[in-house]
């Protein structure tokens, strides 16, 4: 009699088992289900970008007073951080350079900065202290009117080493087809 009753405990248990093993996996496939259908969202969320500050770039000594990427295309929300890898440089946004509406930034000498771009354009800036030594970059910012600073961007005149390095980045831009939606 205690054998029999052992084995209905069993059986009840073994069923109880089985059951919250199918609930298990219909609750697993259901949040399976619904991450999946959150995803592309979850792909949408902003990112950060690092832009590198250096006097001499440090896998290229040739290369001197530089931001590294020079170039970077980003989607609207996404963040830059400059990153003062070295002293004496800073980040700011070219006034002539920048969509109507966008986001501009001034940064401290040898202090990092964060800028989060919402317009979509291209951004130029500089380094105050090294401009004229060609210290300058740009960011596109993909979306809707990404195109409609671009003329204006290209047309604006810089001085020094900033003029040559500025006609290499557009160059650049051209080569890779970062202007392509």
């Amino acid at each position: 009699m205690l054998e029999e009753e052992l084995a209905r405990i069993d059986e009840k248990l073994i069923e109880r088992t089985l059951m919250s093993m199918t609930l298990s996996r219909r609750l697993f496939l259901a949040a399976t289900a619904a991450f999946a259908a959150t995803r592309p969202a979850l792909a949408e969320e902003p990112t950060t970008h690092t832009v590198e500050m250096f006097t001499k770039h440090p896998d290229n000594k040739k290369l001197r007073n530089i931001f590294s990427p020079r170039v970077l295309r980003i989607k609207a929300g996404d963040t830059v951080d400059f990153v003062a890898t070295e002293k004496s440089h800073d980040s700011v946004s070219l006034e002539d350079m920048i969509p109507e509406g966008g986001e501009t930034w001034k940064g401290k000498v040898s202090k990092d900065v964060s800028v989060t771009l919402t317009v979509p354009g291209v951004y130029g800036y500089k380094c105050t202290p090294h401009y004229s030594l060609g210290m300058v970059g740009l960011i596109i910012v993909e979306g809707e009117g990404m195109m409609d600073n671009v003329e204006a961007a290209r047309a604006v005149k810089h001085k020094g080493k900033a003029k040559k390095i500025f006609a290499e980045i557009w160059a650049e831009v051209d080569e890779q087809d970062l202007l392509a939606m």
